[in-house]
């Protein structure tokens, strides 16, 4: 299974460079990833349904203190599910090959998101973990959004796509507080361990009885949202803005699919529950009837089939749901049936548009008689849907009548409300007939006369994918024993209502179900008969209810009120966004204080008598923000705040903790650099700030503020009631993390997911700042030194400077030196003898001690963190002698391309333990012998840590080229631009 995962995320990073090579035809290539996958499917079957193997398992480890696995399970009803998400997504990957044109742009993306797709399905339907299941779950939510999103320049695709993404994920948000309050039900987030447990859960009573139905109900609002049931039902519709095979594979086959599969994982054992039968009957029938009732009123072929899935989805949820034996074999054999009749339609909806340029009804005539093949192919995709034998459809909807009536006669609900569910769907079933009939009639049919279509001919590659589901249909219904085989482990879990039990197959005898189907065809085909009578009472009836404008109009409040408290709370004055977020800080503390009991410290560290070192560095501190408080200009400012960091700095290592003390100091001077730049487009001065109360108040909220931090240092020093982890932290970083540096091993190993996550923050960071800042461009290369005149960058205009600058112009006419290559490139006026020279002697050593603290870190002081910030003020101090061209010559790689080579390389390390039986982000020690450097002890935490340096040097670069190559841009082009030299004009050495 994991091989199954990760070929199909794999290849879909890949899929870029595939159509780059091939164009559509990497559809092809894409295709064969869920192909194989099928084939492994079927190799399994044996496992899966042998009483004696066990069924495929996998079982990793992720985060074991909070019961999270990466459990992967391939039971019977996961194996159906998979049947449908990786044949049918094969077939629709190869009919991409054929429906979009090879000039069609962002065929990329979208075949990676669609492979991607298949990959999230098979793990949400194969996940036995509640957490787990729900990863796949978001992960199929966003992707759908893309794919439906596919057309961007279209805004009806764009609002579609949004749409489904605020609805799904609005039910997502809800299913996962109830899949933790399910978890914590069960005291586990095993989904089959909480299946077993089942039986002691619904049994429970109190508040466990309560907590247990409203969990169930959350998650079931979860599966009706993804699903489309009432009152979610309008984003499906919307949806058909996305490309048909998107239609055929999310809408028909898979996505829509999860929710009734997350109601058939439960339904085993929570059918019974407070709120089940109530959501299922209520939301399912409604939907079901509403659905038809919508289908007969739509002209477009896509849109017809659209709402036909929303009322086939209500049918299945309500089959699925029901809880007994006879249902549960019905409602999978009926899910198995329409994934494949729904995407043969939809993919023969995509053949007519793709050939005719149309799918209005009323403007379709005659295509059965020019494509005859595509004819018998939708032919039987329908009759399946209508119902008619000998198709799935037909086998399917036979066995619902018999479960339902077999349901109504001894099922726990009672009879009066078994037949009035059984009335209910008889009614769905005709509605389903007629918009059948009329999706065949209005797409094949010969209309009036001199109406025609221009159809092209349709090739046998483009019809494979369709005829081929066509003649599963056909299979099935000819062979149902093979299916009923398949879902009888299944349905064995649940009780039976009819003594005889269900059986699929084409002949019953004739029985109550036969008299019921037959009075659907007969009422089906009167309905369509007088479809013109129909509309036309349709059009009469108002609508009651109109969920989607309901949408709108909620959408449209939301508007209204984030702007409301936009206004009134983000005034643009920073004064006031101090005083709420201290304030509230202060207010929370005191609040804490004054109505809970502390235990304060015995004894309180207030300074270490023997270092007076410290009282200086903390009159330092003291003095450097109080002057700074009082600072009239921003550099000012800003260098009394950086006294500050630097006294911190000191105590640190006053206090024996070197590893702080460095990294405080790096992390100054970055910012401080960051702050200068940024500052050059601040006036000097800053504005006047106004005496009296903001002066006081100013002062007392941050001596309040930094008091309340104090006491809450204090007060969480002495609510201690266990020993320091801190004291086992060296003997757990030697043995297991296999280094000295506690605080470097401890970042890169013991807690490797936080410094994942922060350095994923910072590449965030990073792009954000450049986002901001690079209006041309982020990746926008900055031309090269030999292209830049001599001494044109910063000229400036003003004559009086030529009696000033002589020895400057002597300097900048010496010859290029390769560790300044571009610093030729500034006028005279704007270089530094002095920081040329020093940077000149400082850049390659910097280099070096960078690289030293990177690989020393793991035992002595330093790590990726420090080196990275090491290099980056090495590439500071170029940029500011030699100015943009510089960095740009020192810099060959961009800062975007580091941020991501770490973020991978970081990701490698978290992935590569798991393919050898470890545990994510789990070390191996190494030692070998070299010739040179003798015994190596190398520990493979050092990867990660080349992962961190490389994001905090690409953090360092963004800066420096958004706060400084790029501010320099805008003054140029202010002073006139850049000199380049024309390609004919020789360049001398040295100019």
């Amino acid at each position: 299974m994991l091989f199954v995962l990760c070929a199909h995320f794999l290849v879909a990073i890949f899929a870029p460079i595939l159509f780059a090579q091939w164009g559509r035809s990497a559809f092809y290539f894409l295709a064969a990833v869920p192909g194989i996958s099928f084939i492994w499917l079927i190799a399994q079957y044996k496992s899966v349904y042998s009483d004696t193997l066990p069924s495929p398992t996998l079982d990793i480890d992720w985060v074991p203190v909070l019961d999270l696995h990466l459990s992967f399970r391939m039971d019977q009803l996961s194996w159906l599910l998979c049947l449908l998400v990786l044949g049918v997504g094969a077939l629709v990957l190869a009919y991409c090959a054929r429906y979009f044109k090879s000039n069609d742009g962002g065929l990329n993306g979208f075949g990676a998101q669609l492979l991607a797709f298949a990959g999230a399905m098979f793990g949400l339907v194969t996940a036995d973990n509640l957490i787990l299941l729900f990863v796949f779950w978001e992960l199929t939510t966003v992707l759908s959004y893309l794919l439906i999103g596919y057309a961007r320049t279209r805004i009806a695709a764009r609002r579609a796509a949004l749409q489904a993404l605020i609805v799904t994920t609005f039910g997502g948000l809800a299913m996962l507080v109830g899949l933790i309050m399910l978890g914590e039900s069960a005291g586990t987030y095993s989904l089959s361990a909480i299946m077993a447990k089942a039986p002691e859960l619904v049994a429970a009573t109190g508040s466990a009885q309560t907590m247990l139905d409203i969990g169930i109900a959350l998650i079931l609002v979860g599966a009706v949202t993804k699903s489309a049931l009432l009152p979610f039902h309008f984003w499906l519709p919307g949806a058909m803005a996305a490309p048909t095979p998107v239609s055929a594979y999310l809408h028909a086959a898979a996505m829509v699919k999860a929710g009734i599969y997350l109601i058939a994982r439960l339904a085993p054992g929570f059918s019974e529950t407070g709120y089940w039968q109530l959501m299922i009957v209520v939301l399912g029938l409604g939907t079901m009837l509403l659905g038809g009732w919508r289908a007969l009123r739509q002209h477009d072929l896509k849109l017809i089939l659209a709402y036909g899935t929303v009322s086939q989805l209500g049918f299945m949820a309500l089959v699925v749901g029901l809880g007994g034996r006879e249902a549960a074999m019905a409602g999978i054999a009926l899910v198995l049936a329409h994934g494949l009749f729904k995407a043969s339609l939809f993919l023969v909806v995509g053949i007519i548009d793709h050939q005719s340029g149309t799918r209005d009804i009323r403007q379709l005539s005659g295509v059965f008689s020019s494509a005859p093949k595509l004819g018998v192919v939708a032919l039987i995709g329908v009759a399946s849907m209508a119902g008619l034998p000998p198709m799935a459809g037909f086998i399917a909807k036979e066995g619902v009548f018999q479960a339902f009536i077999a349901s109504a006669a001894h099922g726990p609900a009672g009879p009066a409300v078994g037949w009035t569910v059984l009335a209910g769907m008889v009614v769905g079933s005709v509605l389903t007939f007629a918009y059948s009939a009329r999706f065949f009639w209005g797409g094949f049919a010969k209309k009036s006369k001199g109406m025609a279509t221009v159809f092209k001919p349709v090739g046998w590659l483009f019809l494979a994918a369709p005829a081929l589901l066509a003649l599963l249909t056909l299979l099935y219904g000819l062979f149902p024993r093979v299916v009923e085989k398949w879902i009888k482990h299944y349905s064995d879990q649940f009780p039976a209502y009819d003594p005889a039990g269900l059986q699929l197959a084409l002949w019953h005898g004739f029985t109550p179900a036969l008299g019921l189907s037959a009075i659907v065809v007969a009422a089906g085909i009167g309905l369509f008969l007088l479809r013109n009578k129909f509309e036309a009472v349709q059009r009469k009836i108002p609508v009651v209810i109109d969920f989607e404008r309901a949408y709108r109009q909620a959408i449209v409040v939301l508007d209204r009120v984030a702007i409301w408290v936009t206004g009134h709370t983000q005034r643009g004055s920073l004064f006031f966004y101090l005083v709420v977020i201290l304030g509230t800080a202060i207010a929370s503390v005191l609040a804490v204080l004054l109505f809970t009991e502390q235990q304060w410290p015995a004894e309180i560290y207030l300074l270490d008598v023997q270092s007076p070192f410290q009282v200086i560095a903390g009159v330092v501190i003291v003095i450097g923000a109080i002057a700074a408080a009082r600072a009239t200009k921003r550099f000012t400012a800003v260098l009394l705040v950086s006294v500050t960091g630097y006294g911190l700095a000191m105590i640190f290592a006053l206090q024996g903790a070197p590893d702080l003390a460095l990294t405080q100091m790096l992390v100054e001077t970055i910012i401080l650099v960051a702050f200068v730049l940024g500052m050059r487009s601040l006036p000097r001065s800053m504005l006047q700030r106004r005496a009296g109360s903001h002066r006081a108040l100013r002062a007392a909220l941050g001596v309040s503020f930094g008091a309340t931090m104090v006491v809450v240092a204090v007060v969480a020093m002495g609510a201690r009631i266990h020993e320091p982890v801190s004291l086992s932290m060296p003997k757990l970083a030697y043995e297991d993390g296999g280094g000295l540096n506690v605080v470097n091993v401890t970042l890169v190993d013991i807690r490797a997911w936080d410094t994942f996550g922060e350095i994923s923050v910072l590449a965030i960071a990073a792009t954000g700042v450049a986002s901001m800042i690079f209006v041309r461009g982020r990746g926008r290369r900055l031309p090269r030194a030999e292209t830049v005149e001599t001494g044109s960058i910063g000229k400036l205009p003003s004559a009086t400077f030529e009696a000033t600058i002589h020895l400057a112009k002597r300097f900048a006419a010496s010859p290029a030196n390769p560790w300044l290559v571009a610093g030729r490139t500034l006028a005279p006026e704007r270089r530094s003898i002095i920081i040329e020279v020093v940077t000149r002697l400082l850049f390659h050593s910097m280099i070096v001690i960078s690289i030293y603290l990177l690989l020393a870190g793991h035992n002595d002081t330093g790590g990726g963190f420090a080196g990275g910030l090491v290099a980056g003020l090495a590439l500071t101090i170029r940029y500011l002698a030699g100015g943009r061209f510089e960095l740009a010559e020192a810099t060959r790689i961009s800062a975007g391309m580091l941020l991501g080579l770490g973020l991978a390389m970081a990701a490698l390390t978290a992935l590569v333990p798991l393919f050898f039986g470890g545990v994510i982000f789990q070390s191996a020690i190494l030692s070998f012998e070299l010739p040179i450097f003798g015994q190596v002890k190398f520990v493979t935490s050092t990867l990660f840590d080349i992962g961190v340096y490389l994001v905090v040097v690409g953090l360092v670069m963004d800066v420096l080229r958004s706060l400084g190559s790029e501010i320099d841009q805008h003054e140029e082009d202010g002073l006139g631009g850049i000199e380049l030299i024309e390609d004919d004009e020789p360049m001398e050495v040295g100019r």
